[in-house]
Formats: structure tokens, sequence, C-alpha cells
């Protein structure tokens, strides 16, 4: 199993181009991330190759739905392999308890990690659709609901990840989206971060897209944000 940082979200249409762009990459050096559109065109398939080429896959599919529902579901991703899956805390402790439950028995069981609020989720869009306190107390408390169900960790802005680092230790897992490294475009995320900038915040991951997918050499848009770390 790798020991990076760095999860590299595999955001392509179709399985060839996730696996071009894998064959660039270092499965020792980066972790991948397989999402709703790739998995839902090419299913399993896509997470049993890149399992087999030896990376650890991070399946971001965001279950939310009947805690029985949840629960089959990962144990239907626990089965293919992955290293870790999240669930939506806003299903609530019975949702998430049952999906920890589920993993329960796997001598090597992924990690089960909860999304909080997205990062694309800015103060406007807060409001219109009716949630109050502010998104940081709301993050807050559905990570302390994730952490009180027996998750192994939340998906979360780097804004928020020092303040959760203090209250839920060293082994809650923080995996942070919406890093960009320096000079380089936010697109749809709001609430951004650089790499170091997050890695200093507590952040446990971080997810990187089109700052090393996009790019004319990945490996080497890879070794850079490496670099910034060190």
């Amino acid at each position: 199993m790798s020991d990076s940082k760095i999860i590299v979200a595999l955001d392509y249409p179709t399985m060839d181009a996730a696996v071009a762009l894998a064959n660039q990459l270092d499965p020792q050096r980066c972790k991948l991330k397989v999402g709703k559109e790739l998995f839902t065109r090419s299913g399993p398939r896509v997470v049993e190759q890149l399992t087999t080429a030896g990376f650890d896959i991070f399946l971001d599919l965001k279950y939310h739905d009947i805690p029985t529902t949840v629960a089959k579901a990962c144990r239907a991703a626990a089965d293919l392999g992955v290293w870790m899956m999240n669930v939506h805390t806003l299903g609530g402790p019975a949702m998430m308890t049952a999906a920890r439950d589920a993993l329960a028995q796997d001598e090597n069981r992924p990690l089960l990690i909860g999304v909080t609020l997205l990062t694309s989720m800015d103060e406007a869009t807060f409001q219109h659709i009716g949630l109050t306190g502010t998104i940081s107390d709301t993050v807050l408390r559905l990570a302390q609901l994730a952490d009180q169900s027996g998750l192994d960790g939340v998906v979360c802005s780097a804004q928020e990840a020092m303040q959760l680092r203090t209250q839920h230790g060293e082994q809650f897992q923080l995996v942070t989206p919406g890093i960009r490294p320096a000079n380089s475009d936010t697109g749809d995320q709001h609430r951004t971060m650089t790499p170091a900038e997050a890695v200093a915040a507590g952040s446990s991951y971080l997810v990187i897209g089109r700052p090393i997918t996009g790019a004319n050499n990945p490996m080497q848009a890879l070794e850079a944000i490496e670099a910034s770390l060190r």
C-alpha cells in the first residue's frame, strides 16, 4: 500500500481514458479516486483493473440512502478491494452505523469516510437550500456525528481541517478536495488551499484532479506537488 497523501481524481468519462492516465503514474507515489461518472459508465471493471495495477482506490460514490441499502452498497464496494469509500453524513447516525457494521468483519477493511458539505458549496448556496447556522458549524457538527458513528474520518474543506484535527485527534482521517497548487485555476471549487497549506492545517489526504490530470506530463506535475510538500 502506498503511503502517499496524494489522491489523483480520475474524472474521466471512459475507462480507457482513466487507465491511460493511470499508466503515466506510479502506484507507490499516489492513490486514485474513481467517481460517479467513471463508475457509472465503466462499473466494477475499472476498479478491478486499477487495483490490479497496484493502485489504492478511493471509491467516491457518496452513498446516501436508507441504512440497509447503504450497508449493502458498502459491502459490495469492499468486495471490490477498494482502499477507501464514502457515505453522506447527512444520511444520519443510523445509516453511518449500518455502513460501519457492514465492514466490521473485514480483516483489511476499507476506510469509511463521511462527506460533510461539498467544497463547491458557498455561503449563498448554503443559505438558499435552508441550512441554518454557518458552513463551518455545520461541518463540525456532521463530523462529530461521523466520529460518534464509528467512521474513520470525513471529507472536508482544508479550511476546516485544523479545527477538526484538534477536536478529533490524529487517527481521524481528513480527506480534502479543493486542493490547488499555487497559481492554478480554482475551477468550480470555492474553498481551496494549496497542498502544503492543507497538510499544515491537518489534512490526511489531498484529492487533486486537473492540476495533475490536465498537465502535459502528469507524473512531473505529481512530483512538483510532492516537492512542495517537502
